[in-house]
């Protein structure tokens, strides 16, 4: 609520001296920013591992990516994917594209788990997981994408 104060003139100031209760919060408006920004990081040091593994190509990357029925030089081609994805997703102002292109990229790991018939809860969905998590760290960064998304008004 708002107080007016008469000045020595007749004229009217607001005294904002007491918060009005209709406003939201500053503060809750931080927190979820702040919470959505470590969200957004973990995610992004998760994908980032799996980069370095995908490009330096450890024995363990090559088995793995052998097992899902890829040739292990493919393993470099999806890191550089990832890796592009990661960058555009890092940066303020294109984060959305890149969370549509990770979004892509972990529907075909969901893709390629399932064709091997991996465990389902550990495995094919651990990329859903992950990117329901990337994408909630996104929403708590910027608000307005629930608007597009047509989830508020």
């Amino acid at each position: 609520m708002t107080l007016e104060n008469r000045t020595e003139s007749g004229a009217t100031e607001l005294d904002a001296t007491e918060p009005d209760a209709t406003a939201p919060t500053a503060g809750g408006r931080n927190l979820r920013r702040i919470a959505g920004i470590v969200i957004s990081v973990l995610v992004g040091a998760f994908l980032a591992f799996d980069v370095v593994g995908k490009l330096t190509r450890p024995q363990a990357v090559v088995d793995g990516t052998a097992e899902l029925g890829f040739p292990g030089y493919q393993a470099v081609v999806m890191g550089v994917v990832l890796l592009t994805c990661l960058v555009v997703y890092a940066i303020p102002r294109t984060a959305v594209l890149g969370a549509l292109g990770i979004t892509a990229y972990l529907g075909g790991a969901v893709t390629a788990n399932m064709r091997i018939e991996a465990p389902l809860f550990s495995s094919i969905l651990f990329a859903v997981y992950l990117g329901v998590l990337m994408w909630i760290g996104l929403v708590l960064r910027r608000p307005e994408l629930l608007k597009v998304a047509g989830l508020s008004r």
